[in-house]
């Protein structure tokens, strides 16, 4: 208990950085707005951040293993001790979820039979908790690898975007594909502070690919509508008088035309239906699909979001259209990618990280049959170089605390440490401090990781 003793005393020391939501700054978004001193529709498009804008690191070890990133968000929360941290009840689990030992670990091979053979590529960490108990928060939290009702909590980017502004400098000028997408994922987290050319592109995949990518009056006539524009008006948009703002405007006609027309972007965007079918021919699915073909054109997306929502279960958790339904469209989905991305090479260099908000309430079901919010959880690896087949850190026969943390810092892991993870494995150092923000605070990538209080899981690739 000696590393949560000391992440309690810092947290003691630094309150500010995991207050309650009721606790938070009496700052509303709309006051940060005007104390910004750009409005609402401006603020967001402030100067464009450039990536060599970083005034502080410490000089640390990088994996530098993954070339891209999926986070697959489990809206919600999933029960950890039905799923991924899995414990039998007598008299509650249902008889059908079928447990039995594989990879040395407890699984329900009855709900999540076809994920059973991707365990070898997979790696569960146990030790996991969250810091809060209610959704929105705590989704926040995941996707910024930090408190929202912290200090810089209103203007954090989302990891994504984090990732989006460091790769900048190796796309290549042929890459047209959006650095951050978002998929199904209409909730996700913006660029935050950083320049809207860093946010992610939010589609929900359709068998008739990405949309809005031709002209109703054909290719001659909309290149002759942008040659018009840019007679028009470019003298406005590059090198703008009017300021950066507009200079923004150009970036996205710009990236949004290089997507039209463009047969790259069809054959990665658009999936059959017999794809679909393979996938599980569910939303989640889908979008399983076209993560993985879009990586695999190799034109410039780095990190993809999916989520995948409904694990709410307060009530009838084990009802067939409870977990066993969504239990069926993750398995499906997520068993099918992760065995495309291994046979056409990309699983090495893709790192897939999934995780839900917090866990569910563990032993006997509710009186209402379900389980409540809890904060032990899971989250699991695969790919990026990580040694699969095992689990990181255990719980205790409930699953409702750490029994053994099993990492080097000696203590529950946080979002922050999922988040430093990601960066280390793509060759982001996780300390850097940017003060490019509008409080001139100072941002940082991980929340006090260059004073070591947060940190990357390194035993995911012992």
């Amino acid at each position: 208990m000696q590393g949560n003793e000391k992440l309690e005393r810092f947290l003691e020391r630094y309150p500010h950085r995991h207050r309650l939501f009721f606790e938070r700054p009496h700052v509303t978004r709309r006051q940060f707005f005007t104390l910004a001193g750009a409005g609402v529709t401006g603020s967001f498009l402030a100067r464009r951040a450039a990536a060599g804008e970083v005034v502080h690191q410490v000089p640390v070890t990088m994996q530098n293993k993954a070339h891209n990133v999926i986070f697959i968000l489990l809206a919600g929360a999933a029960s950890h001790v039905d799923t991924f941290d899995f414990k039998m009840v007598e008299g509650a689990t249902p008889s059908s979820f079928n447990p039995a030992k594989v990879s040395g670990l407890d699984w329900p091979t009855g709900l999540l039979p076809k994920l059973a053979q991707n365990l070898p590529d997979m790696a569960i960490v146990r030790s996991m908790r969250s810091w809060a108990l209610q959704h929105g928060l705590a989704q926040v939290w995941a996707q910024i690898g930090r408190s929202p009702a912290g200090a810089l909590g209103d203007i954090a980017p989302n990891i994504g975007s984090v990732v989006a502004i460091e790769k900048e400098r190796e796309r290549q000028s042929s890459q047209v594909f959006p650095t951050f997408l978002a998929l199904n994922s209409g909730g996700a987290i913006g660029s935050g502070y950083l320049s809207a050319a860093y946010a992610p592109m939010k589609i929900n995949p359709a068998t008739s690919g990405l949309p809005d990518t031709i002209n109703v009056d054909g290719a001659a006539r909309f290149e002759s509508k942008w040659s018009l524009l840019n007679a028009l008006d470019a003298p406005l948009r590059v090198n703008s008088p009017i300021g950066a703002d507009t200079e923004d405007y150009d970036g996205f006609y710009k990236s949004a035309k290089g997507l039209m027309y463009n047969p790259v972007v069809d054959q990665a965007f658009r999936y059959t239906t017999a794809e679909s079918q393979r996938y599980g021919n569910t939303g989640f699915g889908n979008a399983c699909v076209v993560a993985q073909k879009v990586l695999a054109a190799n034109q410039g997306t780095r990190f993809v979001q999916i989520t995948i929502g409904g694990w709410d279960h307060h009530q009838n958790i084990y009802d067939a259209n409870g977990l066993p339904r969504l239990a069926r469209q993750l398995d499906d989905g997520l068993s099918t990618m992760l065995t495309d991305l291994k046979a056409n090479g990309l699983l090495n260099e893709t790192l897939v990280v999934m995780m839900g908000e917090f866990g569910r309430t563990v032993g006997r079901l509710s009186a209402q049959n379900g389980r409540d919010h809890f904060l032990q959880q899971f989250v699991v690896f695969a790919g990026g170089g990580v040694r699969g087949g095992r689990a990181i850190g255990s719980t205790n026969a409930t699953g409702a605390a750490t029994a053994e943390f099993g990492w080097s810092r000696d203590r529950d892991v946080r979002p922050e440490d999922v988040e430093a993870t990601i960066y280390s494995a793509l060759g982001i150092n996780w300390t850097t401090v940017r003060y490019d923000d509008p409080f001139g605070r100072g941002f940082e990538y991980v929340p006090y990781a260059n004073q070591d209080v947060y940190g990357p899981i390194n035993e995911l690739w012992a």
